[in-house]
C-alpha cells in the first residue's frame, strides 16, 4: 500500500457530472450503478468533504455528533479449517498443518473461556466467533471431531459455543461463520445479537474463472452470499457485511457491490454497518506477490461507500490494516466505526497487522476532531430497537452491558454462577487494571445440557488435588485463582507432565498474540563506556563516535538503539541526555531504548533532578521507552548474594512505576538458576503483575537464564527443561497482563530458542547488529541474530514471521534482511 501522500487523481472539470451528481447526492439523491462507478473515478478532493459532510450529518441524527465508535473484543478463531481456497487467506489450515502445528481442529469450550474470561478482565465485552466455512464438508477430521463430541455441524457447535459464553461470562457474541443458511441464522439468533459476513465482491469472475482468487471456494458465490445477506434481514438480524478493494476486482465490480449491498438493506432495514477492507497481500498465499490496495482507489472506495448508503449508516475500515499515518485520511472519507479492536487477541485474519492500541486510536481520532467511544457488538439504534431486532433471550445481558444511548456502559460484564442472573460488577472489590480483579476467577462453567459440552477447567477443588494438564488448563483461564503452591508445582513439573504445562501454555500464547514470531533490528550500546574526552581502551566511546554509531546502525536498517549501563562516577551525568542526543543526530527517526532504574536513579541523584525531572529530561532528550533491566530477582536475599551493586528493590520498584507513570513503557525480567527458590520466582511475576496492573506499563517479559547459573529448581531435571518449565509458567501467570514473552536467543541458543517459542514464547527480542562502527561498544558484540536466521527459526515452526518495532507496532518495509 502507498504510504504518506496520495497519488493525485485525474479531475474533470468544475461544473461537470460529478459536482452534479455530488450535490445531487448532499441533497438526498441515491446514486444506481453507473453513478457510483463513475464516484469511484472521481478526484478525491470532491468525494471527501461530501461524504465527510453525510457522515457528521448521520452522527447528529444519530445523537451523538462528533462520535467514532469501536468495539472491545476478544477474537475466538473457533476453527481453522475450511472447505473453501482463498488465494489471500493465511487464517486456513489443512488437516495436516495442524497436526505439525500442534493445534486441535476446533478450540475447546474450556480453551473459548479461556480466551474470554482474559478478555472480559481486560474490559471486553464483545466475542467474535470467526471461523472456516463449513469445514466437515471437506474434510474427515473436522467431520470426526464434531461427531465425538455430540455436534450435527459446525454451526450446531458456535451456537454451543455462543450460549456457553453468555451464560458463563455475560459477554455478546458476534458469530462470523460464514455462509448460514436461513434455519443456521435462525438457531443462532438466540445466542448472537449480530453476525456478519463479508460479501467481498459480486464478481462473477473472480469466482468462476480459473486462477481467480475465489475460484474452487464454494461459499464465495456471490449469489450465495448476497442470499445470505437478505435472509438476515428476513429473519431480522442485525447484520455486518463489506467488500475487500484489490483482491483483482474492477472499479466496476466495486460498484455493483456496493449498490447489491445497499439493495438488500433497503428491504430490510438490518445491516448495521459496511467495512470497506483494503486488500494486504501475505506471505505463503497465492496472492504473496499481488500488490497491496492502491491508497487513493481505496479511500475513494471508503468514500463512496458513505455517499451509496447515506448518512445514517455505519461505515468501518480497520484500522490495523492501514498505517497510522492514514487513519486521518479515512477518517476526512467519512468513516464513523473502527469495528472490533482487542487488547487481548491477535488478529488471527490478519496476523502481520496488529491491533493499534486502544489509546493510541483515541489519540489518533481525537486529532482529526472526533471522541472515540466503545459500543456494542450490535450498533445503538438495533440496541435501543431490541423488541424489534435482538432475540428476548440477549435482553437482560445486553442491558447489562448498555447505557441509555445503546453504547456500550462503564460496566465490566460479570460472569454468572450457576442458576444465577447475569449481573454487572459493582464497587468495593479490588481491580487488575482498573477492572475488577475477581471477574475472572468468580466465573464457573455451569452443565450444559448439551452432548458436546465437556468437563470445567474450574472443578471448584483447591489445584493441589488436580493432575498437572488440569492445573495448566485452570492456570491458563484464571491465573489469578492458583496459590504460590499450585505455581510451584507447575513451575516443577517434567516428562509428561511438563508436556502438559508447555502445551497449555503455547495454547494460551496462540489464542491471545497469536503465532507470529516477532523481532524488532536493533543495536545495543553500553553507556559505562562514554567518554566524553575521548576514547581510550576498548569499549569506550565518545559523544561523536555515538552519532556515527546511530547512523550506521540506522543504514542497516535497525529501528532501535538500546542504551544501558551507569556511567562511570567522573563523567558528568548530563552525559545521560547528551548521549540520547547524539543519537538522535546520527539518527534521527530510531527508537531510542534507553536506561534502567539505577541509571535513570544516577541521574535524578547526582544531576540533582529528582526522579520526576530526570525522566521528563530524558524525555525531552529524545527516550522513548526505558528498559526494565538492572534487577535479577525481586527479592533482597537474592539481591544480597548475587548483585548486591543492583538497585534495592524498593527504589527498582520506585524507579519503573514513576517511568511508567511519566508515559514510558518498558521491558521487565526475571534472571533465574542461580540462588532464588521456586517460591521467589513466583513472588517476582506476581509482584510484576500487580506493577503492571497499576501502570498497564510493561510490554514484554524476558525469562533469562543467569550466566553462570545453572541450578535446577528438580534435580537431575535437563537445562532445556528448566527453560521450558519457566517459559510456560511466565506465559500462564502473566497472560491477560503482560502479552510478549520474549525468548533470550542470546542465552539459550537458536536451537533451545526454537524449542521455548513452542513453551508460551512468541517473540525472540533483537538482531543486535554490531554494527561497523565500534563494534566493541555493545555488550553482547559477536553474537547477532540476523532477520534470516529469525526468519528460518519462524520456518521451522511453521509459524508467520515478522519485523516490529520496539512497542511492537509492524516495522516499516525495508532494511537489511541478512
Amino acid at each position: 500500500m502507498s504510504t504518506g501522500s496520495v497519488a493525485p487523481r485525474v479531475a474533470p472539470a468544475r461544473g461537470t457530472s460529478i459536482d452534479d451528481l455530488l450535490a445531487r447526492i448532499r441533497a438526498g439523491h441515491r446514486p444506481d450503478v453507473d453513478e457510483t462507478d463513475a464516484l469511484l473515478h472521481a478526484p478525491l478532493d470532491s468525494l471527501l468533504p461530501v461524504a465527510a459532510a453525510l457522515r457528521d450529518e448521520g452522527l447528529v441524527a444519530a445523537g451523538r455528533p462528533g462520535v467514532v465508535t469501536y468495539s472491545r473484543k476478544v477474537f475466538v478463531p473457533l476453527t481453522t479449517l475450511c472447505r473453501d481456497r482463498c488465494h489471500y487467506c493465511v487464517f486456513v489450515d489443512t488437516p495436516g498443518q495442524l497436526n505439525l502445528l500442534r493445534k486441535p481442529a476446533y478450540m475447546s469450550p474450556e480453551q473459548v473461556l479461556t480466551v474470554v474470561r482474559q478478555g472480559q478482565a481486560l474490559g471486553c465485552k464483545e466475542a467474535l466467533l470467526t471461523l472456516g466455512d463449513r469445514p466437515e464438508e471437506r474434510w474427515p477430521e473436522a467431520r470426526a471431531w464434531l461427531d465425538a463430541h455430540g455436534f450435527a455441524s459446525t454451526i450446531d457447535y458456535v451456537a454451543h459455543i455462543a450460549r456457553l459464553i453468555t451464560a458463563e461470562t455475560g459477554m455478546l457474541v458476534h458469530a462470523n461463520p460464514g455462509v448460514m443458511h436461513p434455519d443456521e441464522l435462525a438457531a443462532l439468533r438466540p445466542v448472537s445479537p449480530s453476525m456478519g459476513m463479508m460479501l467481498e465482491t459480486t464478481s462473477r469472475r473472480l469466482f468462476e474463472e480459473p486462477g481467480q482468487v475465489h475460484f474452487g471456494s464454494p461459499d464465495k458465490d456471490p449469489d450465495l452470499r448476497l442470499g445470505v445477506i437478505d435472509d438476515a434481514g428476513a429473519a431480522g438480524i442485525p447484520f455486518t457485511t463489506g467488500i475487500l478493494v484489490g483482491i483483482g476486482e474492477t472499479v466496476r465490480d466495486r460498484a455493483e457491490s456496493l449498490v447489491a449491498m445497499r439493495d438488500r438493506h433497503d428491504r430490510h432495514g438490518h445491516v448495521q454497518e459496511v467495512i470497506v477492507q483494503n486488500f494486504r497481500a501475505k506471505p505463503r498465499t497465492a496472492m504473496q506477490g499481488a500488490p497491496d490496495a492502491d491508497l487513493a482507489e481505496y479511500v475513494a472506495a471508503v468514500a463512496t461507500a458513505r455517499l451509496v448508503f447515506g448518512p445514517r449508516m455505519r461505515i468501518q475500515v480497520p484500522p490495523n490494516l492501514s498505517d497510522p499515518g492514514e487513519l486521518g485520511l479515512l477518517i476526512a472519507a467519512g468513516i464513523d466505526d473502527w469495528g472490533g479492536v482487542s487488547p487481548l487477541t491477535a488478529d488471527h485474519v490478519n496476523p502481520e497487522r496488529p491491533w493499534p492500541q486502544i489509546d493510541d486510536l483515541a489519540v489518533q481520532t481525537a486529532a482529526h476532531g472526533y471522541t472515540l467511544r466503545e459500543r456494542l457488538t450490535a450498533h445503538p439504534e438495533f440496541v435501543r430497537d431490541a423488541a424489534r431486532w435482538i432475540d428476548p433471550a440477549l435482553h437482560a445481558p445486553l442491558r447489562a452491558l448498555a447505557d441509555a444511548e445503546g453504547l456500550a456502559a462503564d460496566v465490566t460484564p460479570h460472569a454468572s454462577l450457576p442458576g444465577s442472573a447475569h449481573a454487572v460488577t459493582s464497587g468495593g472489590r479490588g481491580t487488575e487494571g482498573g477492572l475488577p480483579r475477581d471477574v475472572a476467577s468468580s466465573a464457573r462453567p455451569s452443565s450444559s445440557a448439551h452432548p458436546g459440552s465437556t468437563p470445567s477447567a474450574h472443578p471448584g477443588v483447591p489445584g493441589s488435588d488436580l493432575g498437572v494438564r488440569r492445573l495448566a488448563e485452570r492456570a491458563a483461564s484464571d491465573p489469578l485463582s492458583l496459590d504460590d503452591a499450585d505455581w510451584v508445582r507447575l513451575l516443577r513439573t517434567t516428562g509428561a507432565e511438563l508436556d502438559d504445562l508447555t502445551g497449555a501454555a503455547d495454547d494460551a500464547r496462540r489464542y491471545t498474540v497469536g503465532e507470529p514470531i516477532t523481532l524488532v533490528q536493533n543495536r545495543n550500546l553500553t553507556s559505562t563506556g562514554l567518554r566524553r574526552t575521548g576514547r581510550t581502551a576498548p569499549g569506550e566511546f565518545d559523544l561523536d563516535d555515538a552519532t556515527a554509531i546511530a547512523a550506521d546502525a540506522a543504514a542497516l536498517g535497525a529501528t532501535e538503539i538500546c542504551i544501558q549501563g551507569a556511567l562511570r562516577g567522573d563523567e558528568d551525568p548530563a552525559g545521560y541526555l547528551d548521549l540520547v542526543r547524539a543519537v538522535k543526530r546520527g539518527a534521527p527517526d530510531i527508537h531510542v531504548h534507553a536506561y534502567r532504574p539505577l541509571d535513570v536513579r544516577d541521574l535524578a541523584d547526582r544531576g540533582g533532578l529528582g526522579l520526576a525531572g530526570a525522566l521528563a529530561a530524558l524525555r525531552e532528550a529524545g527516550v522513548d521507552t526505558v528498559p526494565g533491566t538492572g534487577v535479577k530477582v525481586l527479592s533482597e536475599r537474592v539481591r544480597a548474594l548475587v548483585a548486591p551493586g543492583d538497585l534495592e528493590i524498593d527504589h527498582w520498584v520506585e524507579g519503573i512505576t514513576a517511568a511508567h507513570r511519566a508515559g514510558f513503557r518498558s521491558t521487565s525480567v526475571l534472571f533465574y538458576g542461580h540462588v532464588e527458590t521456586a517460591d521467589e520466582r513466583i513472588a517476582h511475576l506476581r509482584r510484576l503483575r500487580e506493577i503492571q496492573t497499576e501502570t498497564r506499563g510493561f510490554a514484554e517479559f524476558v525469562p533469562i537464564p543467569l550466566p553462570g547459573g545453572d541450578v535446577p529448581l528438580v534435580a537431575d531435571r535437563a537445562p532445556i527443561d528448566e527453560h521450558r518449565a519457566m517459559v510456560a509458567v511466565s506465559r500462564l501467570m502473566l497472560s491477560g497482563s503482560i502479552p510478549h514473552v520474549q525468548i533470550p536467543w542470546t542465552r539459550v541458543g537458536r536451537d533451545t530458542a526454537a524449542v521455548l517459542l513452542r513453551s508460551g514464547g512468541d517473540d525472540l527480542g533483537g538482531t543486535l547488529y554490531d554494527g561497523r562502527v565500534r563494534p566493541d561498544t555493545g555488550i553482547e558484540q559477536g553474537i547477532e541474530l540476523p532477520v534470516a536466521a529469525a526468519e528460518r527459526i519462524a520456518r521451522s515452526l511453521m509459524r508467520p514471521f515478522r519485523l516490529r518495532t520496539t512497542d511492537y507496532r509492524v516495522a516499516a518495509e525495508g532494511g537489511a534482511r541478512a
